[in-house]
């Protein structure tokens, strides 16, 4: 039996949006030709993929198949056209790009007009938040992370290290004394992020090899590093913060790192892809370029 493949996409962004009028918006298409072909498609298969209401849609049971299978017959289809792409060496397309909100507002933002201005063709699809994202089930074609990778089913590229400091404004050593030591912590407030598997567990370490564990306590939790800065620099807190988020304040002396002879170790900054037998341009070239902006030895934040 032959089938409409373009069925198959529009039913699967039908049933993934879970609207007539989302689908049509998202695809380009009106809401009738959406609804038209999504029915021609319950003709040939001779099924009733959705229950269709005045308020809402809802798959059955064989719609419910048939997503599944439309969801894979679309994700392969697109993968052909990259690696068409690829072969061709055409930086085209569309590029969904995942980074953490604080990185991709203070570092990336900035940068990405050069990027866009070299790549006319591509449009870019950017998305930034603080969770760790599932890149192939969430449609990412590239992700910057600042962690230790663990996923071997995607690929690393190594781009600069991300020290991490206790930071706080003078006003607030001022008023609450400096600490000398990792225990002296403990008799400190500070703002903890919340993201973090263990927030208020911290263990550092000198040049002597000596190591001291402290509870961090703090009134104050957020998931949100850049609300934590604005707030450290109104004397509010400390804060355990990477490098990439306060280096430009600790050069202007808003901000003061205190127990410099005391270190944990540091993050890597990554840029993260799938594996693929063909990488495609658009993700090559956009990797390349962030080894050319934050790779190391190269990142602002660095040195």
């Amino acid at each position: 039996m032959a089938v409409d493949l373009n069925g198959f996409t529009v039913f699967a962004k039908v049933a993934e949006l879970g609207g007539f009028t989302a689908a049509a918006d998202a695809l380009g298409l009106s809401k009738s030709m959406v609804s038209r072909q999504v029915s021609a498609l319950e003709d040939q298969l001779g099924v009733r993929l959705l229950n269709r209401t005045t308020r809402r849609i809802s798959l059955t049971e064989a719609g419910t198949v048939v997503f599944e299978r439309a969801q894979r017959i679309v994700m392969e289809a697109q993968e052909a056209a990259e690696e068409a792409t690829c072969i061709e060496g055409a930086v085209r397309g569309t590029l969904r790009i995942n980074a953490p909100m604080s990185f991709g507002i203070s570092q990336l933002g900035p940068v990405m007009p050069e990027f866009t201005a070299r790549y006319p063709e591509l449009n870019i699809d950017l998305v930034l938040n603080d969770r760790r994202v599932n890149l192939i089930e969430e449609g990412f074609d590239v992700s910057l992370r600042i962690s230790a990778m663990t996923d071997s089913s995607l690929i690393a590229r190594q781009l600069a290290p991300v020290e991490r400091y206790i930071v706080g404004a003078p006003d607030y050593f001022e008023k609450h004394g400096v600490p000398k030591r990792p225990a002296d912590l403990v008799h400190h407030d500070f703002m903890l992020y919340t993201l973090l598997a263990r927030p208020n567990q911290l263990e550092m370490t000198n040049a002597k090899g000596e190591k001291e564990q402290v509870e961090l306590k703090g009134r104050f939790l957020c998931n949100n590093a850049d609300a934590m800065v604005g707030m450290m620099l109104k004397g509010m807190g400390l804060v355990f913060s990477p490098d990439v988020l306060c280096h430009e304040h600790l050069k202007s002396g808003r901000l003061v790192r205190v127990l410099e002879d005391w270190s944990v170790p540091p993050l890597t900054l990554h840029a993260i892809y799938p594996h693929s037998r063909h990488l495609a341009a658009k993700v090559r070239a956009f990797v390349d370029f962030t080894v050319e902006k934050f790779g190391p030895g190269k990142a602002p934040w660095v040195g």
